[in-house]
């Protein structure tokens, strides 16, 4: 059986998962769901020096002290990007790596600069003002398509502001993520952000599935997430 370790993204924390680790378990893999530094319960080690190679450190330190193998990586969102920053670093650890609506980035790419022009604005201006010039605010859930009230009421309290600098450090590769296989998951019942990213891992041969829900699959489509990644991992 293999070791899923899901990442995730831009304001949560490793507690996005709880309502998919259950059903990956089941089906009798080993889960992890790390919290990045500066993030959630992490939170108190929030500085404007934690950026994407602070994220990759953190899931190759992870790796490396359970001496996992066989991981299927799976980040959502911005941890695209780290997902492809740690492949490159680790790829024999790894068999899989699965994008969740999610950066498609290459070498020298920040994730800024992968976002929609209009919704890239919106991020610089939020980070002049609120953000104090290091931080992310919250963005809306609404905008990201949720709208039932419970998982509103879920979702809510646990965010908080993201290291803006995880967005303008650029990934520097050495080629090693291309020995990765990887596959892509487009959230489609939304404002479609990561569209754009979907196209980007067609014209790389990567198998490109879609979802019928908003961009925090994990929270309002668990189950259905759960059987696509327990079906992509098999193939």
């Amino acid at each position: 059986m293999s070791t899923f370790v899901l990442l995730h993204g831009a304001w949560h924390g490793g507690w996005a998962w709880q309502r998919v680790a259950p059903a990956l378990r089941a089906a009798g893999h080993e889960v992890h769901a790390p919290t990045l530094t500066g993030l959630s319960d992490r939170a108190h080690l929030l500085s404007p020096q934690v950026g994407l190679s602070t994220h990759v450190q953190d899931v190759v330190a992870l790796l490396e002290a359970h001496d996992a193998r066989d991981v299927v990586l799976v980040g959502h969102s911005y941890a695209g990007q780290v997902v492809t920053g740690v492949a490159d670093r680790v790829p024999e650890r790894l068999s899989m790596r699965i994008h969740l609506d999610a950066f498609v980035g290459g070498d020298g790419d920040a994730a800024i600069d992968l976002l929609p022009a209009t919704v890239a604005q919106h991020y610089r201006e939020s980070v002049s003002g609120p953000g104090f010039g290091w931080l992310i605010p919250v963005r809306p859930l609404e905008r990201l398509g949720v709208s039932e009230k419970a998982d509103l009421d879920w979702l809510s309290p646990r965010l908080t502001p993201h290291p803006w600098l995880t967005y303008t450090e650029p990934l520097w590769l050495t080629g090693g993520a291309e020995l990765v296989p990887a596959a892509f998951i487009e959230c489609v019942d939304w404002m479609r952000v990561f569209s754009g990213q979907a196209k980007r891992a067609a014209a790389r041969g990567w198998p490109v599935h879609e979802i019928d829900t908003g961009h925090e699959a994990m929270v309002t489509a668990p189950d259905a997430l759960a059987a696509l990644l327990l079906d992509i991992a098999a193939r």
